[in-house]
């Protein structure tokens, strides 16, 4: 993505407040017509969902899942029927597409108005395919190092990804078995050791085969320094809480819901750049209640529902004004974690094909039982 990411805090504190939305949908209908919304577990709270029906009148499921994986799997194992909305990362998108699982959105029946426009024009990357957009931005955030302020050894102002490996955290280290893959290939590109452009390895098999042959062989020589893998929030959370982690590569909510407990973890953005992403709202080819979609898509572009989400995640809202709502420890979070070169120096997650996804899941199958 071109889009310089500084216009995400630029437009979130100059948005303000969006004048309240009137909701269209007959909700007699409604209420017979439930919305199953399938997305990672903890994103939709019962506060959320409660409020959703005060002002909509629709009954709503949700369903949680824990990985992209775990969606696009289900998706295709039901030929996008069941669900009626989706919150993939805005780099898979496109499989989705591959494996015809979802279908455009009526962008004339969203209003756009309640959403960044840094946030829009980020999303066309991945978002918009052959002039259809299939995605609505509903948030973002990153992944990059927790650390225990008491027990690891890191200068907060010099953080990189090689700070994982130091001795020093030997057995207190948790990882998500892919994703360290590229925060080690981060690490290694910066010091010249890769033998092509780490990006190079998301556009053809060659590139791709080369550097993980690399970054696996790096990984694996500090695989004995592993707390706990992770693949979960709840499972990175634990990694503090009960097995021994004092540093790890983790989303940042992990870090922000940990801080929230009184434990003693902070994060910040590496040298070598956060791995950031966004999510967003897609419907499945086969939706039952696609009215009660843009229903929701545009209850959540405002500021009321954009701070819940906010709150009960840690991640950040693409709805205006949402910021503005915020507890001061949830704004205190975010300019604790980045600077201002921090967020021009974010790793946006490229697009990952089909045939990268296959590939990247051999190399982290292959680092996990080693």
């Amino acid at each position: 993505m071109t889009l310089s990411r500084r216009q995400f805090v630029k437009g979130a504190s100059v948005a303000g407040a969006v004048a309240a939305t009137p909701f269209s949908i007959n909700k007699a209908i409604a209420a017979n017509k439930e919305l199953r919304i399938y997305a990672w577990a903890g994103y939709i709270t019962d506060e959320m969902l409660a409020d959703f029906k005060a002002k909509t009148g629709i009954n709503t499921t949700f369903i949680p899942h824990g990985t992209n994986d775990e969606l696009m799997n289900s998706l295709r194992a039901t030929d996008g029927t069941g669900f009626d909305i989706i919150m993939p990362t805005v780099d898979r998108v496109p499989g989705y597409l591959d494996f015809d699982l979802v279908q455009p959105l009526d962008t004339s029946r969203i209003k756009w108005d309640g959403c960044l426009d840094s946030a829009i024009a980020g999303s066309e990357v991945g978002g918009v395919i052959d002039g259809k957009r299939y995605f609505a931005p509903s948030d973002w955030g990153t992944e990059a190092i927790a650390y225990n302020t008491e027990y690891s050894d890191v200068d907060p102002k010099k953080l990189s990804y090689g700070d994982l490996w130091k001795p020093e955290h030997a057995g207190g280290v948790t990882v998500r078995g892919h994703s360290a893959l590229v925060g080690i290939g981060l690490w290694l590109e910066n010091m010249g050791k890769l033998p092509y452009p780490l990006l190079e390895s998301y556009k053809n098999e060659k590139a791709m085969r080369a550097n993980f042959d690399v970054i696996l062989k790096e990984a694996v020589k500090h695989k004995d320094m592993i707390a706990q893998y992770w693949s979960t929030e709840n499972e990175a959370q634990g990694a503090f809480r009960a097995n021994g982690a004092i540093i790890g590569q983790t989303w940042d909510s992990t870090a922000f819901k940990l801080g929230q407990e009184g434990e003693p973890v902070a994060y910040g953005a590496p040298k070598e750049g956060a791995l950031a992403w966004m999510e967003g709202f897609v419907i499945p080819k086969n939706a039952n209640n696609v009215d009660s979609v843009y229903e929701f898509i545009n209850w959540y572009y405002t500021p009321e529902a954009g701070s819940m989400f906010v709150k009960a995640t840690g991640f950040n809202s693409t709805a205006k004004g949402a910021a503005d709502l915020l507890p001061e420890a949830t704004k205190q979070f975010f300019k604790d974690s980045y600077s201002e070169q921090d967020l021009a120096n974010l790793w946006w997650w490229p697009i990952q094909d089909p045939w990268y996804v296959a590939l990247r899941n051999e190399y982290q199958d292959r680092y996990l039982s080693a």
